[in-house]
This record gives structure tokens, sequence and C-alpha cells, in this order.
């Protein structure tokens, strides 16, 4: 628990891994660091993902999504510097696997979607390979023999975001950061001015002051008081279920990720399985469904057939934080020393090492390093919509009542 009048260069609230990740860059520069979680660090949206770092295969049609496709990219190769770095600090293998990923077509309908999302990977100029069912069965003889096509992605792999939670819980104590558990913020504090923050008060009154307050909390970002409607941020909890499987003969049932209509079976070295995930708006509801988790199990069954086999050790649920464009919120908020972390929807573990690196150039002040990434996902771009709504709703002609 934090001691009474505590103070620190900067406080995150929230130890998921872009909390945990932006607090030991941050510590790493010399920075007095106090990380608070409602919980037990790790154990929220993060410990559910999946791990895939997947770019090319979650790029959709769209401005924004080519906006997010920009910071997936240049976080996924700094990917295996960060996993890399993680293990000589602590000793932990992040399990990252570089094997790639199939995009699974089961028959004619999905074969041409499966073309349209060609095409629109190759009008980006992104690496992607169309392969015939023996192709695709070469690489993965475990997949039905009724496949149609996939498409290979050889440059999207997956890491084991445990691992890399656990690493970083180590990377965190050992450089000196401050972890308090079961620690809930009430609200962001100002200066009376109300123009920069001066720390955050617990549940309990307590203040801990800082110079900068870094809000991290995923779903749970925008329920901290303390900010006026001009500060405050969209971000709403998307729910989503996930299996955690076992193979009792050890891995090798498949080696890529594999992605198909409904959902995505991500291998671990060990023999084990991620089959996922859900996509429910259903607020802050953390409770696991029937329905959901018989539509992951039957499709991919009709996939891989061996799936049946596996032993089923887990069934997870996690809140996703979602933005109004599913682009993260990264950035200075209106409030002096305010920095956003939080909106990375399905993309917090392939963000976590830009993140972090954005992150540390806002508390560092060299943000202009990375001028162009934190344009993209400001989270002043929701202040910039709320003005310009207000001001359509100003200028509509009266409703005229006959």
């Amino acid at each position: 628990m934090p001691q009474h009048g505590q103070s620190a260069d900067v406080v995150v609230v929230g130890a998921g891994i872009i909390g945990l990740a932006a607090a030991w860059r941050a510590r790493q520069r010399g920075m007095a660091v106090t990380v608070l979680e409602r919980e037990v660090a790790g154990r929220a949206a993060s410990h559910v993902a999946a791990g895939m770092l997947a770019p090319v295969a979650e790029v959709e049609f769209g401005e924004d999504a080519r906006r997010g496709l920009a910071l997936g990219l240049r976080s996924a190769q700094m990917w295996p510097e960060f996993a890399a770095e993680l293990q000589a600090a602590t000793g932990i293998d992040v399990g990252l696997t570089q094997t790639g990923t199939l995009l699974i077509a089961r028959d004619g309908d999905q074969a041409r979607e499966l073309q349209r999302q060609l095409a629109l990977r190759d009008s980006l100029g992104l690496e992607t390979r169309r392969l015939r069912a023996s192709q695709a069965r070469e690489h993965e003889p475990a997949l039905t023999p009724t496949l149609h096509s996939a498409l290979e992605v050889p440059s999207d792999h997956a890491v084991d975001p445990r691992r890399v939670l656990d690493a970083l819980r180590e990377a965190c104590r050992a450089t000196g950061v401050e972890l308090h558990e079961h620690v809930r913020v009430a609200q962001v504090e100002s200066d009376r001015t109300g123009s920069r923050v001066t720390g955050v008060a617990l549940e309990d009154g307590w203040p801990i002051q800082a110079e900068r307050v870094l809000l991290a909390a995923g779903a749970w970002s925008g329920e901290i008081g303390g900010l006026p409607e001009r500060c405050s941020l969209p971000v709403r909890p998307v729910r989503g279920q996930i299996l955690r499987l076992r193979d009792p003969a050890g891995a090798g049932l498949v080696r890529h990720v594999l992605r198909f209509e409904g959902g995505y079976l991500v291998p671990r070295p060990d023999g084990r399985y991620a089959l996922g995930a859900t996509v429910e708006e259903r607020g802050f509801a953390l409770r696991t469904e029937l329905g959901g988790v018989y539509e992951l199990l039957r499709e991919a069954h009709q996939v891989v057939p061996g799936v049946s086999e596996l032993e089923i050790e887990e069934l997870c649920v996690g809140l996703r934080p979602g933005t109004p464009d599913n682009l993260p919120a990264i950035g200075q908020g209106a409030l002096g020393g305010l920095v956003w972390a939080t909106g990375h929807y399905r993309n917090g573990i392939l963000l976590a090492p830009l993140t972090a690196e954005l992150v540390l150039s806002l508390l560092a002040e060299e943000s202009s390093r990375h001028a162009e990434l934190l344009a993209t996902c400001s989270p002043l771009r929701f202040a910039e919509e709320r003005r310009q709504e207000g001001r359509h709703a100003t200028l509509s002609p009266p409703e005229v009542v006959t």
C-alpha cells in the first residue's frame, strides 16, 4: 500500500502490458515511477490475450485502419529486440515465435473474400502469398482435407503474453519501480487553475503527488474521475472470450498462427494453444457464455479437426479497451502533465514496445522525434470531434413542427 504523502516523478495508473512496459522504460531513464493497479498486475486483458503480432493479417479497409497499420508495422519490427532485451534483463524467455500466419478459406465464398483481402494487402505493398489447398497442407498437414485455399503472411508472428508480463514485472522490480496492487485510483488531481495535474487521489482519500500521470488502465481508463469533459476519453470495454488448450502429445499439431472465419488458433512452443476470440459489446460484464465458446470450437474443428483431441485448460474472459475509431489513444492530454496510453483494442500486445517508446518520449519531452506517429493516435482527436459535433448542432436549423 502506498505511504501517506508519497510522491513520484510519474504515477502510472494500470499495470497491464502497456503500463508495465512504459513504467520500465521511464525507470530506465532515471525517473521515479509508481504503478497503481486496481486488481493484480498483469491479470486483466493482457493476461487473457492470445499474443498475435499481426499488423498485416489484422489490416482492414478504411483510412483509420491504414493509420493503425503504420503503428502496427513499426511496433512489430521492434518486438524481436524488445523480447531479447527483456530476456537479457530477467532471464525469462517471452515465447516469441516467428513462423508466420495463415489466413484460411474453407469454401468458395471465403476464398472470394480472401482474394479481396489479398488485393487490399497488395495495394498497400504488404508481403502475402496465395496458397492452393495442397500448398497450405504442405505447410500445415493438420488442416482439413476440404480446405479451399489460404493466404500466407510470413511477417506476422506471436508471443506469449503471460511470459511477457512475468518478464516486465521482474524488470520493473529489478530497476526500482514501485508497484502497488489492489489500489484503486478515484481521480486525477490538478492545480487550482485546473491546467496541470498534481497527482492522483486513491479511493481511501490518500493523495500521491506526481509531476506526470500516465493513464494506462485499459477498459477502465475512462472511469477515472477528476477530469473535466474536455479532457475525457470515450474508452469502452469490448468483451472477449478465449480458450486455452493443451496437446498431451506435445507441440506439433500446427506451427503457424491460423486465422479463420470466426476465430484464430495460436500455437505455443510447449504444445499449448490459444483459441479465440469473441468480440462482444456487453459493458463490464466479466462472464463466460456457452454460445460464444461453442462457435469458437465449431469453427476451429472445421479448420483443424485435431483440435477436438486437445484438452481444455482454461476458459478466459477479458475486456479490451476500444475507442470510436478503434485506434489507440497515446499522447498528451488536455491537462499539463497528463499522458494517455489506452484504447489499444485488439492490439495491446502488438503495440506495447512502440507505446512504451512513445510514452517515454513524452515523459522525457522528446516527442518531436515521433511527431507523425503521435499525431496518428493523439487523444485530443476526440475533443476536436466533440467540438465539431457541437458546432454542427448549433448551426442546424430548428425543427419545424406543423
